[in-house]
């Protein structure tokens, strides 16, 4: 007859003890990974915060320092009846030539937009140098303002100032002013719509024909689409309707 064979176990203390060091490690891990969640989360909202808030600071607050640096002149006063509106030219306007890289070179203002400030257009559309820290951007080798073939400008819908947030609420026959230096620009909205990024038939000289030579004085606005994404891109085209010397007056459409 064989000997029942004994199998000797710790005692409770001993037992209790290691699954409480084990539920202490366990906890630790927990307690690690949860502040390490709150971390990456607070460092989420802090990023969400300066891309979608302060650089709209930044940005409004540089073009507006960008427009006053540009020190156009004011075009002239009426006497007590207000400004001057200027008288409409649809003569051959004057061109300005393509500036260097960087540079900014002309203004635009969309009444639509009300209580938006004028933007600054600069030359080039790389992120960088220009849409992230000057504004609108010209599409280099595009038409200059007033000239045959198409003004292209790039601009955020979103962060750094924002300046095409708006571009949806653009209607057909809405005016587009550009003002130069000298000279003003009056452009009305023909269409909209919305294209892949790779379609970049929206910039060529003649909008949607390329290859085709260029008869008209034409003006396109792109920008992401939808709201806070890069997916599509929304486009606006418009025609030049008149110019006007900058010393003759005010476009009636900046005056209400």
């Amino acid at each position: 007859m064989s000997t029942p064979r004994v199998v000797a176990r710790p005692p409770t203390h001993v037992r209790t003890a290691g699954r409480s060091r084990a539920s202490r490690l366990v906890y630790g891990v927990i307690g690690v990974i949860g502040e390490l969640l709150i971390t990456i989360g607070i460092l989420l909202l802090g990023f969400l915060v300066w891309q979608l808030w302060w650089t709209d600071v930044e940005g409004n607050a540089v073009q507006a320092e960008i427009v006053r640096e540009m020190d156009f002149a004011a075009p002239p006063e009426a006497g007590d009846d207000g400004p001057q509106v200027a008288e409409p030219r649809r003569d051959e306007p004057p061109v300005i030539e393509e500036p260097g890289h960087a540079v900014n070179f002309a203004q635009l203002s969309v009444p639509r937009w009300a209580g938006e400030p004028e933007r600054p257009i600069s030359q080039g559309t790389d992120r960088p140098t220009v849409l992230d820290v000057l504004g609108i951007g010209h599409y280099e080798g595009t038409a200059m303002p007033g000239g045959i073939g198409n003004f292209a400008l790039a601009g955020h819908r979103v962060t750094y100032g924002k300046p095409f947030n708006r571009i949806e609420e653009l209607q057909v026959g809405d005016p587009l002013v550009v003002r130069t230096a000298d000279t003003w620009y009056v452009y009305k909205v023909t269409a909209t719509e919305v294209v892949m990024p790779a379609d970049v038939r929206v910039i060529a000289p003649a909008p949607n024909q390329p290859g085709v030579e260029p008869t008209e004085r034409v003006i396109t606005l792109t920008t992401c689409h939808p709201m806070f994404s890069a997916r599509e891109r929304y486009i606006v085209h418009g025609v030049l309707d008149y110019w006007a010397p900058v010393a003759d007056g005010t476009p009636a459409e900046l005056l209400g």
